[in-house]
């Protein structure tokens, strides 16, 4: 068994969709980070960084902290969502690209495109305009292909459900994705999944997942 310890956030939702996508069992247990519960005492044995989502493995014994490094090591303990070979690397060049630039850039756009506008000027065009960029990119990487990794019908894999989080939060980032075609069909396309539909809504709704 699994614990989650996560909130509805994008770096939250990576987890969640994979174990919902994997199917195996896990108890989740809500950290409200607008109350603080990140810094609680228990909460922070698990993840000294006092940031969710974090993981105990009771199987394993494994506790981890980082969307990133939870994804992975659940890739590779049931040896799913991942390629090998060649492919590996491109899966790990896009995952990494998402922990380095997508999710910490598009977090400053939260914060100071959606939540606090008009406050710093300079940091809203900033982040406003990094977000196109970031959009650009992964539009392009999207041409002809149905996932990151691969050619063609590609592949599905953890590097795909650690960017589509973010981008279902478009509308903070003021991004029409109609201008991002590829984009708009690979979110759709992950969006219409079963279990992306369950996971985007762990630990609880907050509201229906965007359209886009």
């Amino acid at each position: 068994m699994i614990d989650l310890y996560s909130w509805t956030t994008p770096n939250g939702r990576k987890v969640s969709i994979l174990l919902e996508e994997l199917g195996v069992p896990y108890t989740v247990h809500p950290i409200d980070i607008s109350k603080d519960e990140q810094f609680a005492p228990d909460f922070l044995k698990i993840a000294p960084n006092n940031r969710i989502p974090a993981i105990v493995d009771h199987e394993t014994g494994v506790q981890l902290m980082e969307s990133g490094a939870i994804m992975l090591y659940l890739a590779n303990k049931y040896d799913r969502f991942q390629v090998t070979g060649d492919e590996y690397w491109r899966m790990m060049e896009w995952l990494m690209w998402q922990m380095g630039g997508l999710g910490p850039m598009l977090g400053q756009a939260h914060h100071f495109v959606k939540y606090n506008r008009g406050k710093a000027p300079y940091a809203e065009e900033r982040y406003a305009k990094e977000a196109q960029r970031l959009y650009r990119v992964l539009d392009t990487r999207l041409a002809g292909r149905d996932y990151v990794v691969g050619e063609g019908a590609g592949v599905y894999t953890v590097a795909d459900m650690a960017m589509w989080p973010w981008v279902s939060r478009h509308d903070y980032h003021e991004v029409d994705l109609a201008d991002f075609p590829n984009v708009r069909q690979w979110y759709h396309r992950i969006k219409d999944r079963p279990a992306v539909q369950r996971g985007y809504h762990v630990p609880h709704f907050v509201q229906d997942i965007p359209e886009g």
